[in-house]
C-alpha cells in the first residue's frame, strides 16, 4: 500500500493545472500560511523573496535574502540576514484597510507561473462595511536585471463609489529569527520616489533600495511623500463602480558587495528605469532561455511534470549568475534554517543539474570553493592537519561556522560534531570539481582553480589517515558519514572509499597537469610540496584503506562495528510524524541500525561504475529497510529512487521519487515552512535523468538506457556535454518503446535511434 501512495494519489487539486507550468492556490488557508510562503518564493540568482502578501498578514514570515549578506550572530557565528522588505503596499477602501484577515474573501486564487517567473493573485473582497472590490496583484524579481523588482496591482470596483488610498514603503528594520541586523544610515524621498540606505551592524555591508510609484488612470491625486520611521509614498483617488485603476511599484536594490555607493546607484537606476511592461518582457525572455536549456518534459503524469518543473524553478532561481564568491544554501534564498550556510548539498545534489544544463552557473558555484580555500587551510591547521580541510558549514570566508550545540526536537541540548569530524565534505567538493571538468571539458577552470582544490584536499587526507600496524592498513577514525545518526565512528565506508577515489583522481589529475600545463604543475608542486614521496604515499594510502567488504556476499559494513548495533523494525513505529531520532532521542538512535539517510547506498551511487549488480542488490536489501525514509533526511529519497531504477524496481523508484518531488509542494515532511529543500530538488533532476532515463556518461557523450515509470508516455530533456547539446526524447514502454537522441551543435546535427 505504501508503494502506491504517491503513484495513485492526486496532487492537491488546488495546485494543479493542465499546462504543467502553474502552481495554483485556490483557497487561502491561514494554517498553511508559512508553508505557502515557501512554495511561492521568487528568486533571480541574486535575491529571493518569500511568498508573503504585499498588504501583509498577521504573523507572516516575510523575508528577502540576498546572496552573501551575512552578519554576526550567537551560536551559528554568522547568518544570512533578512533584508528590508520591499513588498509593502497598503490599500484603503473608504478608510478600511484591505487585508485577508478582515472583511470577507469572496474569491481567491494565487498562481506561480514557473515558465514566466511571475506570481499573480486575484482576490474578490467585501470590506467590513459591505463594499466589494476585486484586486489583481502581479510581481516578479527580474531575471534579466538582478537589481530590479516590480509589483503591479489593479483595483476594480464592483459596487463601491468613493475614495481609495494607496501607500508604498519599505519595512526597514526586519529581524532574522528575532535578531536585528540592520541600522538605517539614511532614508528620504522626492516626488514619486523613496529610498533607503542601510548597513549591517557587524559586517558593515551596505544596502541601497529605491522605489517609485506609478499610476495608470485619471483623477489620481498628486503622490505625496510622508516622513515617519521610514518614508512612504501616498496618494488617493475616487473610484466608481465598474472602474479599474492600475498602479505599479518598481524597486531597485544594490549592496556594497557590488558597488561602493549602493543607495546612489539604486536611485540613479530607478530614475532611468523603463516601464513595467518593458521590464516584464525582458524578464520573461530570460526565463524562456533558462527553460530552453533546462526544462524536462513529462507526458502522461501531470503531477510529476509540475513537481519536477517546480523543483528546477527553485534551483534556477537560487543559482548566482554574476557572482562566484557565493553558493546555494540548503534552503536556497527562501528560509532561515541552517543560517544560509553552505553544505555538501550544493556539490553532490545541485551541481550535476547545473553542470549538464547551465555549466556557467555550475562554474560559479565551484569557484566559490576556490575562493574559500584559505578558510579550509586555516581549519586544517587549527585541527593539526596539513592541506585544506573544508568547513562542514561555510559562509563568506570558508572558515568553519557549524554550531557546536543545538536543541533537539525533544528540547535537549546536544553536542554537534559535524564541524569537527564530518570530513567527507573534502571529497564531495573534489568529486564535484572532477565531474564538472569531465562533463564540460573546461580545462582552463581545472588548470586555474580546480586542480588546487583537488590536490590540496588530498594533502589533508595524507595527514588525516592513521596506520594500523595490527591490520596493516590505513584507518580514518573519529568521523561522521552521510548518515548523521551515528557520529564519532571509525572507518566509515563512504568516507574511506571516496577518499580512495579522491587520491587516485588527484594522481591522475597531476599527471595530466604536468603534460598539458607544465608551468602550472611546477607552481603547484612548489606551493603544495607535491614531491614524488608524497605522491607515492597517496597511492599507498588509496590501496590500503580499511573497508569491511564481504566480497562473497557483496555486503559493505557502513562503519566499523555497525553490524554489532541493535537491529530494529521501523514498521513497528508506524504511524508517526517524527524522525526516529526525534522519537527515540539522539543517543538511543545512535545505538541502533537506523539510518538518517543512505550512506553505503550513496557511495554505490556516486561510484556506480565501480560496483556490480550483486553488490548493489546486497546492500540495498540490507540498508534500504533500515533507513528512515519518511522523516530522516530529505537528501535520501532521490538517491534511493535512482538505485531502485538500477535494480529494476520501478514502483519502489517512483515512490521514493515522488517523496522527493513533492517535499515542498505537498509538505511531505511537514517542514516546508522553513524553506525550499534545495538538495532534494537537485536529487529530483538526478532521478529523472540518471534514474528513469538511465543516462550514463561515456567518452563519446551521454547515452540513455531508459526505464520510465508506468504511465509516462514521453520524457524529453537536453544535456550539455563538452559544449554540445544532446536532446533526448524517450517514449514509454506502453508506446513504441524507443529512444531518440539528437546531438545539436553549431557545427553539425545528427540523429541516433536506439532500442530502449
Amino acid at each position: 500500500m505504501q508503494d502506491l501512495l504517491f503513484h495513485n494519489s492526486q496532487l492537491d487539486e488546488e495546485i494543479l493545472d493542465s499546462t504543467g507550468w502553474n502552481v495554483i492556490e485556490r483557497e487561502f488557508q491561514p494554517a498553511k500560511q508559512h508553508h505557502k510562503e515557501t512554495v511561492f518564493t521568487l528568486g533571480n540568482g541574486y535575491l529571493g523573496t518569500r511568498g508573503t502578501f504585499e498588504e501583509g498578514y498577521p504573523n507572516d514570515s516575510s523575508a528577502t535574502l540576498i546572496h552573501g549578506i551575512y552578519d554576526d550572530v550567537a551560536i551559528t557565528q554568522t547568518e544570512l540576514v533578512n533584508c528590508p522588505n520591499w513588498l509593502p503596499l497598503v490599500i484603503k477602501v473608504g478608510g478600511e484597510r484591505f487585508r485577508l484577515d478582515s472583511g470577507e474573501i469572496l474569491r481567491y486564487e494565487r498562481r506561480l507561473d514557473l515558465r514566466l517567473g511571475i506570481i499573480s493573485r486575484d482576490v474578490s473582497w467585501r470590506s467590513p462595511t459591505g463594499h466589494t472590490l476585486e484586486f489583481h496583484f502581479e510581481r516578479f524579481v527580474s531575471l534579466a536585471d538582478q537589481h530590479v523588482l516590480a509589483i503591479r496591482c489593479q483595483i476594480t470596483s464592483v459596487d463601491f463609489d468613493g475614495e481609495v488610498s494607496v501607500e508604498v514603503a519599505f519595512h526597514s528594520d526586519p529581524s532574522t529569527q528575532g535578531v536585528k541586523h540592520w541600522k538605517t544610515l539614511n532614508h528620504n524621498g522626492v516626488n514619486n520616489i523613496i529610498w533607503l540606505h542601510s548597513q549591517t551592524i557587524h559586517s558593515t555591508i551596505q544596502l541601497g533600495m529605491a522605489a517609485k510609484l506609478v499610476f495608470e488612470g485619471e483623477d489620481i491625486a498628486p503622490i505625496q511623500l510622508h516622513h515617519a520611521e521610514c518614508p512612504k509614498l501616498q496618494t488617493n483617488f475616487v473610484i466608481q463602480s465598474g472602474q479599474t485603476v492600475s498602479l505599479e511599484k518598481i524597486v531597485t536594490v544594490y549592496t556594497s558587495r557590488e558597488t561602493p555607493t549602493p543607495s546612489e546607484l539604486a536611485l540613479i537606476r530607478l530614475v532611468t528605469m523603463p516601464s513595467y511592461t518593458t521590464l516584464l518582457a525582458a524578464h520573461i525572455a530570460s526565463w524562456e532561455q533558462q527553460w530552453h536549456d533546462s526544462d524536462i518534459l513529462i507526458e502522461g503524469d501531470l503531477k510529476a511534470q509540475l513537481s519536477v518543473r517546480y523543483n528546477l524553478f527553485q534551483l534556477l532561481a537560487a543559482a548566482p549568475r554574476y557572482d562566484d564568491r557565493v553558493s546555494i544554501p540548503p534552503k536556497t534564498l527562501s528560509g532561515f534554517e541552517y543560517s544560509g550556510h553552505i553544505f555538501w548539498d550544493t556539490e553532490i545534489f545541485i551541481l550535476p543539474f547545473l553542470t549538464l544544463t547551465q555549466p556557467a552557473l555550475a562554474r560559479n558555484l565551484l569557484s566559490y570553493r576556490y575562493h574559500t580555500l584559505l578558510g579550509a587551510r586555516r581549519k586544517a591547521q587549527e585541527a593539526g592537519y596539513s592541506g585544506a580541510m573544508y568547513a562542514w558549514e561555510s559562509a563568506t570566508t570558508g572558515d568553519e561556522v557549524t554550531p557546536r550545540w543545538l536543541r533537539t526536537e525533544n528540547g535537549d541540548m546536544v553536542r554537534i560534531w559535524c564541524g569537527d569530524i564530518e570530513v567527507h565534505i573534502n571529497t564531495d567538493i573534489a568529486y564535484a570539481a572532477w565531474h564538472y571538468w569531465a562533463y564540460t571539458g573546461d580545462d582552463q577552470w581545472m588548470r586555474d582553480y580546480g586542480a588546487e582544490i583537488i590536490l590540496d584536499t588530498s594533502v589533508f587526507w595524507e595527514s588525516r589517515v592513521e596506520w594500523n600496524a595490527q591490520r596493516e592498513c590505513y584507518d580514518i577514525r573519529h568521523v561522521i558519514g552521510p548518515d548523521e545518526n551515528h557520529d564519532r565512528i571509525d572507518n566509515n565506508a563512504f568516507t574511506n572509499l571516496m577518499v580512495k577515489w579522491h587520491l587516485q583522481s588527484a594522481l591522475a589529475l597531476f599527471d595530466w597537469l604536468k603534460q598539458a600545463y607544465p608551468n602550472v604543475a611546477t607552481q603547484l608542486e612548489d606551493k603544495l610540496n607535491l614531491v614524488n614521496q608524497r605522491l607515492e604515499k597517496w597511492a599507498e594510502i588509496s590501496n590500503n584503506l580499511f573497508v569491511n567488504h564481504d566480497h562473497e556476499t557483496g555486503l559493505i559494513e557502513q562503519f566499523e562495528g555497525f553490524f554489532d548495533l541493535e537491529d530494529v523494525n521501523l514498521a513497528d513505529y508506524e504511524p508517526r510524524t517524527k524522525s526516529m531520532q526525534g522519537l527515540l532521542g539522539v543517543e538511543a538512535t545512535s545505538q541502533k541500525q537506523i539510518l538518517k539517510q543512505p550512506d553505503v547506498l550513496m557511495l554505490l551511487y556516486l561510484l556506480r561504475d565501480q560496483y556490480n549488480h550483486k553488490t548493489l542488490k546486497a546492500n540495498w536489501d540490507y540498508y534500504n529497510p533500515r533507513t528512515d525514509h519518511s522523516y530522516g533526511s530529505s537528501l535520501g529519497p532521490a538517491i534511493n529512487a535512482i538505485l531502485a531504477c538500477d535494480l529494476n524496481q520501478p514502483l519502489e523508484a517512483y515512490t521514493h521519487f515522488m517523496r522527493a518531488a513533492l517535499v515542498d509542494l505537498e509538505d511531505v515532511r511537514l517542514n516546508a515552512a522553513k524553506g525550499v529543500h534545495a538538495a532534494s530538488a537537485g536529487g529530483v533532476w538526478q532521478t529523472v535523468v540518471f534514474g528513469f532515463a538511465g543516462i550514463r556518461m561515456t567518452q563519446f557523450g551521454p547515452v540513455a538506457c531508459p526505464n520510465l515509470p508506468s504511465g509516462w508516455t514521453r520524457l524529453k530533456f537536453r544535456l550539455k556535454w563538452r559544449n554540445e547539446f544532446y536532446e533526448f526524447d524517450l517514449a514509454g514502454s506502453e508506446n513504441t518503446n524507443y529512444m531518440q537522441q539528437h546531438l545539436v551543435s553549431s557545427n553539425h546535427q545528427s540523429t541516433i535511434e536506439a532500442a530502449a
